[in-house]
């Protein structure tokens, strides 16, 4: 009996998932509560179980492709749980299609999906002629887009005479169509790829950030303040303990606990800081949850690090590298990477001076430390050499204004430059 494996709700909020990796083909088998597909959801990767056990039948959703909770992913022939033997007719019609090239290409065009069999019928294309790009060669919008384009190029080409491009252009996209959004948007890309030039696929994660920054830098009014904090104290007490730190917890003692706690206590004072912007009201909230960008290869996540306030420099220091490793390993769950209410960037830790953060939505401000440089300072008509560093804040200016941002980053400031030997560990 035929079962379906649908899209399904990863959190409370999601409506979408996006297929980031298919773990099965069509003919795999597949017990129980194996993994059947891998699914992005505001940044995580999911595995999706299966819930019978038999053998995949068809795959309805290409890889990269996003669609709704609740949308059909795959179908699976479930196995009999009883002893009665299975119908050899199901396997009789397995082994034509092994030995039977037209019966093949029968199947192969079964696992097309709606929107490739949409694109080819209104662009008169015939998919048995052309060659996909996706997982066992399969047949994706990518690629029917791209053929589009490449005929909508010759009809266009300059190299060619009029005639040329009219006979050729008559003869290879007859009656066509073309979507201007789409096809202006292909252009306007495709006109600068040259020969030796690489074209790389967007994929599910990068997708959800360029979303999200999109979102960002339409829906919120991004205004920036920028401090330049004296850590010349930090530096040298940091630079007394880090190895016994080290020797002790097995941790590295970084520059960014400090950042975080300085940051989590002046919240409790400015509240407004820590809030969230919806349609009728500004949501103040009262727990303190600091969100902390953390960097792979390929994307950029936010984990977020609970009730920051309430931790000491020891218990942020094992947050952030619990954090950091579950990143970089691939194993940060939905609830690592809900809940945040601020954000903290350590731009600085890759050598960054100055940036204008864009705020990650609902949040209404996010800070960046800048990396530490040596400059010289003026001190009591003296000029010094001390360790320096820029802090950066981007906020929402529907909600926040410069005197109540300037007033957060002042006392962070004063916070961080007061941080010596007398501050604790534990």
């Amino acid at each position: 009996m035929a079962k379906k494996i649908i899209m399904p709700q990863l959190g409370e909020s999601v409506t979408e998932g996006t297929i980031s990796k298919w773990l099965v083909n069509v003919g795999d088998k597949v017990n129980k509560y194996d993994p059947v597909c891998e699914v992005l959801t505001d940044k995580v990767n999911a595995e999706v179980p299966s819930s019978f056990s038999g053998t995949i039948t068809e795959i309805v959703v290409q890889e990269d492709e996003t669609v709704a909770v609740g949308t059909l992913l795959c179908c699976i022939e479930e196995e009999k749980q009883t002893g009665t033997p299975i119908e050899s007719k199901p396997v009789a019609a397995a082994q034509n299609e092994e030995t039977d090239d037209s019966t093949m290409q029968s199947a192969k065009q079964q696992r097309y999906s709606p929107a490739v069999l949409k694109l080819a019928q209104d662009y008169n294309l015939d998919l048995s002629c052309i060659e996909g790009s996706g997982t066992a060669g399969r047949i994706t919008r990518r690629d029917i887009l791209q053929i589009v384009q490449e005929k909508k190029q010759s009809e266009d080409s300059p190299a060619q005479s009029p005639s040329q491009s009219l006979s050729q252009a008559a003869a290879s996209v007859p009656d066509i169509a073309f979507p201007s959004e789409s096809i202006d948007a292909l252009s306007a890309d495709h006109s600068t790829i040259h020969q030796a030039d690489e074209k790389i696929p967007v994929t599910g994660i990068r997708k959800t950030i360029a979303k999200r920054m999109v979102q960002s830098k339409q829906e919120i009014p991004h205004a920036w303040l920028m401090v330049e904090c004296d850590v010349t104290n930090l530096v040298s007490y940091r630079s007394q303990i880090k190895e016994e730190f080290k020797k002790k917890e097995g941790l590295q003692l970084t520059y960014l606990p400090f950042f975080i706690k300085s940051v989590a206590e002046t919240l409790k004072e400015f509240p407004i800081l820590n809030s969230q912007w919806t349609d009728n009201h500004i949501i103040a909230k009262k727990a303190i949850h600091i969100s902390i960008a953390v960097a792979t290869e390929n994307a950029l996540f936010v984990p977020v690090i609970k009730d920051a306030d309430q931790k000491s420099i020891f218990g942020l220091a094992k947050a952030i590298d619990e954090m950091v490793t579950r990143t970089r390993e691939g194993k940060l769950t939905q609830a690592d990477l809900t809940g945040g209410t601020f954000t903290v960037n350590n731009t600085g830790s890759f050598g960054s001076v100055l940036s204008a953060p864009i705020i990650n939505p609902p949040q209404v401000a996010i800070l960046s430390m800048e990396a530490i440089v040596k400059r010289p300072v003026v001190i009591n008509n003296m000029i010094a050499v001390h360790d320096m560093m820029n802090i950066c804040l981007s906020l929402d200016h529907r909600v926040l204004d410069g005197l109540v941002c300037g007033r957060f980053l002042k006392r962070v400031k004063q916070k961080i430059e007061s941080y010596g030997t007398d501050i604790g560990l534990y």
